[in-house]
């Protein structure tokens, strides 16, 4: 009785705190209300563009909405609580849990309302249904399983709530919301048939929805979704003719922004672009000085050829297999029961499934950081760049994803720090014009990644970020490629585009040299693009799980061929950085994001 009492406190509460908070902060504007206040028991489904969108919607609704929530929120101390107060319950986004969808058929029956953002996390720009990506299938399974309609909403304008200055009193940022008809759940076709149904009606209308709130508010770009960082920059005061105040989107759209901002903006590009080509060049240079320790042989034409014509037989997921008579799973899983016991930073070693003509390069590692958590705690594999200079920045990020619950895995990638051999460089020996070893390396690092994976599922822990940098972008890239269940991939300026490495890079000129002089063509190498090309190859895991960044300056893995797998793989985002190949802003700007998108 006590607990009913409190629940009922609870959610009136919060309903009440709710509508003066956001009738202080916000203007509301809603169409299509009728729909909502309908009886029984439906699925609201919605986009999503902030955190605020749940309580917004809440907010303007006379009937309670249950909505389901990322599990990730419920251990957060006091978060959790609320949540479970204003009855919100836990679902996972990267699969289905059955828990989650046994509890909103039970409330959906018993005609309550059950919220959810089937987009799967904040989306703006071509990842949002609004601009036409792709639904995600889970609010039709759970409509035509429970039996009701979905009720359409739109929600835009929210996202401005992430900058500061709009909290400040008497600014009311406008919010502007919709609701489609109920959509049937079709009881009378086939289950399959009814699913793509309810799907394509869905889509369709949240484009007529989002058309009609553009339309009818006449609304401008800058009113519409953004991502939440660039809501949280600043707003430069801009005053128009009349001396009023403009914001700098629509300022721009009126030519209203002074001339020594957008001179002062043009002149920071420049010194950026100017600085990030210098260090680039310079590394390239570097690269080719230590690549012109290597020069092919006379019968490295044909030893390619026979390499080329035996993978040409296989697929991608043939060839990041592990070799059937090399079981590492025994010392990989002691290794991992070790350093679990011995904390932060412990070793985790076995032997390579590709053996090599080096022998340190055919012992596998990788640092394993451990949150307080446990075993059960998602992990973030470190995938670091080609001629990584130093392991402490990511062991500053594995600390900084411990802090928010992750365990965290640094693997020591072929050729590279402990795995280096006597008289090298570390990398060095990953990329020459030996390409055939270059091959081999790129393999071993993605089956090793996987038996990583594979010991950590055995130990109980069930999911898995790739966090990548350069080269170790293209092998996460890779993995991607045979690995369905990954929570995110996020690959910074990755080499997806080998061809273009190969042949045009400013960092391979003297292995251009040495293939040339070997004879080896470029239709020879083009062969063995669909295991090795990330841009020549379609993703196993979802896409929408798929983060790229891009360094607008970059010289190595040029912003157009991140550009063109972006669209390829149909559903992953793109973020741009204003650096170039190296550089550090990049994995911070990364982090940011994959925290926005609640990992």
């Amino acid at each position: 009785m006590i607990g009913k009492i409190f629940h009922s406190i609870a959610n009136r509460t919060a309903a009440l705190f709710m509508k003066l908070l956001f009738g202080y902060s916000s203007r509301i504007y809603v169409v299509g209300c009728e729909h909502m206040n309908r009886a029984g028991g439906f699925l609201l489904a919605s986009n999503h563009i902030s955190h605020f969108d749940p309580l917004i919607i809440s907010s303007v609704s006379r009937r309670k909405i249950d909505w389901m929530a990322m599990a990730e929120f419920f251990p957060v101390s006091g978060l959790g609580h609320f949540l479970r107060a204003v009855d919100a319950f836990p679902a996972a986004r990267d699969r289905a849990d059955r828990k989650t969808i046994r509890t909103a058929i039970e409330r959906l029956r018993n005609g309550r309302i059950v919220g959810v953002f089937p987009e799967g996390g904040i989306r703006d720009g071509a990842q949002s249904l609004l601009e036409g990506a792709s639904l995600r299938a889970g609010a039709s399974t759970l409509a035509h399983m429970a039996g009701v309609p979905i009720v359409p909403c739109v929600i835009l304008g929210s996202d401005r709530l992430y900058a500061k200055g709009n909290w400040l009193p008497l600014r009311r940022t406008p919010v502007w919301i919709a609701f489609g008809q109920a959509i049937s759940h079709f009881p009378e076709l086939e289950k399959s048939v009814a699913r793509a149904r309810i799907e394509q009606d869905l889509t369709d209308a949240f484009q007529r929805l989002y058309a009609e709130l553009r339309r009818k508010f006449q609304l401008t770009r800058d009113d519409l979704p953004h991502p939440p960082r660039e809501r949280m920059k600043p707003i430069p005061r801009v005053l128009n003719h009349e001396g009023h105040e403009a914001h700098e989107g629509r300022a721009n759209n009126n030519n209203l922004v002074p001339l020594r901002v957008l001179r002062g903006e043009k002149k920071a590009n420049r010194l950026r672009r100017t600085a990030a080509t210098a260090v680039d060049f310079a590394m390239c240079a570097s690269m080719n000085l230590l690549q012109s320790r290597h020069r092919l042989n006379g019968r490295s034409a044909e030893a390619m050829d026979r390499y080329v014509a035996e993978c040409e037989k296989l697929t991608p997921h043939e060839y990041y297999a592990a070799p059937k008579d090399v079981d590492p799973s025994t010392s990989l899983r002691t290794s991992l029961v070790r350093a679990i016991q011995n904390g932060n930073g412990s070793s985790l070693t076995w032997r390579s499934p590709i053996e090599t003509e080096f022998p340190r390069n055919n012992v596998a590692r990788a640092d394993f950081f451990p949150s307080g958590r446990g075993k059960a705690a998602p992990t973030v594999i470190m995938l670091h760049a080609l001629m990584s200079a130093t392991h402490i920045g990511y062991r500053r990020w594995a600390a900084r994803f411990n802090e928010l619950g992750w365990n965290a895995c640094f693997v020591h990638l072929p050729y590279h720090y402990s795995r280096v051999p006597r008289g090298h460089w570390n990398g060095e020996l990953a990329i020459t014009a030996d390409l055939i070893r270059n091959a081999e390396g790129l393999r071993q690092g993605v089956i090793e990644v996987r038996q990583l994976i594979g010991a950590l599922r055995e130990r109980g822990c069930n999911e898995f970020g790739v966090l990548g940098t350069s080269y170790g972008g293209w092998i996460g890239a890779l993995l991607a490629m045979v690995e369905r269940d990954l929570r995110f991939v996020a690959l910074m300026c990755p080499i997806v585009n080998v061809e273009h490495a190969i042949w045009q890079n400013p960092g391979t000129a003297f292995m251009r040299r040495e293939l040339r002089r070997a004879k080896i063509a470029p239709e020879l190498v083009a062969r063995h693009f669909h295991l090795s090309s990330p841009l020549h190859n379609e993703p196993a895991c979802d896409p929408a799980r798929v983060l790229f960044v891009s360094g607008d300056f970059d010289l190595i893995a040029r912003p157009a061929d991140i550009d063109a797998i972006q669209q390829k793989w149909r559903g992953s985002e793109l973020l741009r950085v204003p650096q170039g190949h190296f550089g550090y802003r990049v994995m911070r700007e990364t982090v940011t994001r994959l925290k926005e998108r609640g990992f």
